[in-house]
């Protein structure tokens, strides 16, 4: 996280994640596949990390968090639930590597109403502007050395990985500048209903 963001003393900056999360079993077997690239490759990154596709993530005061929280209802009331494939690996060279979402379009099209209902609350300043992942993934592990990578790469490149799930909901999730761990701040179920924002609204 940048150091410049602390810019009003004695309010909390939090880093947040906005996430689908797979279900139990898939979220298990996905554990596992982690813990086992962890193993081989001295890759503790893997371990940790949790399984999820990010949808967005940026930091911001605190304080903002319930009208956050407000503004992403309204999306996920909006949103209907959706099937997710995964499929196989794919790579960020020479860094990353992860499970393929073979069904990106209706994740996409989450991302876009986010980004669209959120953008300029989840602003901190010119520094510290939100990321919307447009290309969504499942990482297995990041911030790979080269030869980690190239390793890995060489062997799951050629692997399989099957996976598909229904998303009915996302997640949004918090940590403090100094924790590791993140932790749910609320789950937006996806509702599928018709939702006019007032125009007041707009600009808040």
């Amino acid at each position: 996280m940048e150091n410049n963001i602390q810019l009003l003393p004695g309010y909390r900056v939090n880093e947040y994640l906005l996430v689908l999360r797979p279900p139990e079993a898939l979220w298990n077997k996905i554990v596992k596949v982690k813990e086992g690239f962890a193993e081989a490759y001295q890759a503790t990154n893997a371990r940790w990390g949790k399984p999820h596709i990010t949808l967005a993530k940026f930091v911001q005061y605190e304080m903002l968090e319930t009208r956050i929280v407000n503004r992403l209802k309204i999306v996920g009331m909006s949103q209907y639930p959706f099937k997710v494939e995964l499929r196989d690996y794919g790579s960020f060279p020479s860094h990353t590597i992860y499970i393929n979402v073979a069904t990106k379009v209706p994740v996409q099209h989450l991302i876009k109403q986010v980004r669209s209902e959120g953008q300029r609350l989840m602003k901190l300043n010119d520094d510290n502007k939100p990321h919307f992942i447009m290309e969504p993934h499942l990482t297995v592990s990041r911030n790979l050395q080269p030869w980690q990578y190239e390793k890995a790469w060489a062997e799951y490149s050629n692997r399989q990985f099957t996976g598909r799930f229904i998303a009915d909901s996302m997640l949004l999730l918090k940590r403090a500048q100094n924790e590791m761990a993140y932790q749910i701040v609320q789950r937006f179920t996806f509702q599928n209903l018709p939702v006019t924002t007032k125009q007041g609204e707009l600009f808040i």
